[in-house]
């Protein structure tokens, strides 16, 4: 059985490192972009099994990359869980509308970011 690959789109260096170490350690294969171009075309030609996209992005903001996501027939259905610093309601409500899956806000615990992985994944790895 092959690990779930997700897809990481963070450009904050510390983030990515606790993310990766966090997903490889739970058992998944990790790939990182640091923008939202780079998270766009690799999720386009190689869908993940769940995307962690930030919001705050260089090139594209990671409401785009989840915009245009949705618009493709390969990513449809993938599972974005949206990770960002701004948490009002009105910025969450807009993550979902764009069709995030999830969304969580920075800071997060790191326990409660895997579980909710883990249920977008449907089953631990």
């Amino acid at each position: 059985m092959t690990k779930p690959r997700i897809l990481v789109a963070d450009d904050e260096p510390n983030i990515v490192l606790s993310l990766e170490f966090l997903m490889a350690r739970a058992g998944y294969t990790v790939e990182v972009v640091d923008n939202g171009d780079d998270a766009l075309a690799r999720a386009l030609a190689a869908p993940p099994d769940l995307l962690l996209l930030d919001v705050m992005l260089p090139r594209l903001s990671g409401y785009e990359v989840c915009q245009r996501l949705r618009a493709s027939a390969q990513c449809r259905d993938l599972p974005i869980l949206m990770l960002s610093a701004k948490g009002r309601e009105a910025e969450v409500a807009q993550g979902l509308e764009l069709g995030a899956t999830s969304y969580i806000t920075k800071p997060f615990a790191m326990q409660d970011l895997l579980t909710e992985v883990r249920r977008l994944l449907g089953a631990p790895p």
